[in-house]
């Protein structure tokens, strides 16, 4: 007997529309608490500044260096980071909404605790990016590396990973709604498979994930 029953869609995600206006070149430093309006921040050294709680409305940071830069709770609003790198930058508890960022290269970001909302991430690489108990609501991934991404404990609504790499990443205790992993090149869970639940997978990953799930669930897999 063939089933009737139509398929739910996996409902879109709603990506940013960021336009920005005519900007004015800025090439001060970061203060806590600044206010950052407008702005375009082009192929400054903010190595090891302290940021933390600075707003930056409708606003472009294009190549610039945030190695161990201090932004925990600032917030990007309207803004596009195009082509940033660093390591150990500290974005804890930040927002981040209706924001692009193109082509980052990043390792050991911190995001715990933040929250995303309508954000696209486009391109680029980050090792190590802790996402622990961050929101992410309309978030896409496109063609990105991610290497042992941590989002244990995060909360992830219409999610969408598009064509990316996802290595070693860790769900534990993740709560899933209308995660898209179906286009994700090479995908690899070294923890909390069994909070996919909400995530829509292809046939080849679940048959790529079978010993994952079979271990989560104590299932010995042999050959008579």
């Amino acid at each position: 007997m063939t089933s009737t029953r139509k398929r739910k869609p996996v409902p879109k995600v709603r990506r940013p529309e960021v336009r920005l206006p005519e900007l004015e070149v800025y090439e001060g430093g970061l203060e806590p608490d600044g206010d950052y309006d407008g702005l375009e921040l082009t192929g400054l050294d903010l190595t090891g500044q302290d940021g933390a709680g600075a707003r930056f409305l409708d606003c472009a940071l294009r190549d610039c260096a945030l190695d161990e830069t201090r932004l925990t709770a600032a917030r990007f609003l309207d803004s596009v980071l195009d082509g940033v790198r660093g390591v150990g930058t500290d974005l804890a508890e930040a927002q981040l909404r209706d924001v692009e960022v193109v082509d980052a290269r990043l390792g050991g970001t911190q995001l715990h605790g933040a929250v995303l909302e309508r954000v696209w991430v486009r391109g680029g690489k980050a090792d190590y990016l802790n996402l622990r108990k961050a929101k992410l609501k309309d978030v896409v991934f496109d063609g990105c590396v991610l290497s042992e991404p941590d989002f244990a404990g995060a909360s992830l609504e219409r999610v969408e990973f598009r064509d990316c790499v996802l290595i070693g990443a860790d769900f534990g205790g993740a709560k899933l709604k209308d995660v898209d992993l179906r286009t994700v090149q090479r995908l690899e869970i070294a923890r909390g498979v069994d909070a996919l639940a909400g995530a829509v997978i292809s046939t080849a990953q679940l048959l790529d994930l079978a010993p994952v799930f079979a271990a989560q669930l104590g299932v010995r897999v042999e050959d008579a």
